[in-house]
């Protein structure tokens, strides 16, 4: 495991375009159009960064689903280098888990190219005017005694749907590198 930072993109990014597929369906998926509040989070199944957040974040992105809020995971990682995190697996674990947002599959990795997106968490969240927050889901870490909380996202989620301002502090993320399809 690789332990790479987010690269803290600047506020007011407009949100970029994409339709990928979802092997839990089989179908195609789009964000909403620009403007709509969006949620966009880099994950994959195996990273052990994801794994410790992951039952908190599901609860995070259910309740940013129910205030309105457009919600994606999307995995990037190369399945040649890292083939457990394909979209079969994928499928079985978002239907395990009752996923109620859409978990997409980044085959030639192009929306993590346009997103820069470097690892696993990466989250992104949109407003009305672009980009409001990046970074960090909490400050709990795998093998840190500090319990996973989500404060970080969930307040930055509670500031968008309030019409606030974007937060002040908004650390990195911090997790595996994205698995990177080998050079040819």
């Amino acid at each position: 495991m690789a332990r790479t930072a987010s690269r803290m993109l600047p506020l007011g990014r407009p949100i970029p375009r994409f339709e990928l597929m979802e092997p839990l369906t089989g179908r195609r998926r789009a964000l909403p159009e620009p403007g709509h509040p969006a949620l966009v989070m880099f994950l994959c199944n195996h990273c052990p960064y994801v794994v410790h957040i992951r039952e908190q974040l599901l609860v995070v992105a259910h309740r940013a689903v129910d205030a309105g809020i457009a919600v994606v995971a999307i995995n990037s990682n190369s399945i040649v280098t890292h083939p457990e995190d394909g979209p079969e697996a994928m499928a079985a674990l978002a239907g395990r888990e009752g996923w109620r947002f859409p978990f997409l599959f980044d085959e030639h990795q192009e929306v993590a190219h346009a997103f820069g997106a470097a690892c696993t968490p990466d989250l992104f969240l949109f407003g009305p005017e672009g980009l409001f927050y990046r970074g960090q889901f909490d400050d709990a870490r795998p093998g840190s005694p500090l319990p996973v909380t989500g404060s970080d996202l969930s307040g930055a989620i509670d500031s968008l749907v309030a019409g606030a301002a974007a937060p002040a502090d908004q650390w990195p993320s911090l997790g595996c590198n994205i698995k990177w399809h080998p050079a040819r």
